[in-house]
């Protein structure tokens, strides 16, 4: 029986799903969102896809990196924050296995 979206609160947690599973992929989107209340336009979301559920767990700023992941931010010329693709990919590999195949959530 399938437990729908589940909301993942912490990246050990994410990743203790990740080696549970077992999962064939792991999908990010780095979200840009000008109605955030903090006025930080920059999320990454990470999402787990198995037989259980839709495991999803969301990273915000902190300072100059990631809260949970320690993602580093950069800026772009007009000074707005901003994920790399590159350095999320990298990440996740290094923390989860260079087997995982890692897509962005439009290329799938």
């Amino acid at each position: 029986m399938s437990e729908g979206v589940v909301r993942v609160k912490s990246w050990k947690e994410f990743k203790r799903l990740v080696y549970e599973q077992k999962p064939n992929s792991v999908v990010y989107v780095i979200e840009q969102s000008g109605f955030s209340s903090t006025k930080e336009l920059t999320t990454l979301r990470l999402m787990l896809p198995s037989a259980k559920a839709y495991y999803i767990f969301l990273d915000f700023p902190k300072g100059e990196t990631l809260r949970e992941t320690r993602i580093p931010l950069h800026k772009d010329k007009k000074g707005n924050r901003l994920i790399e693709e590159e350095d999320v990919k990298s990440f996740l590999r290094n923390q989860l296995g260079e087997n995982l195949t890692i897509c962005a959530y439009w290329t799938i």
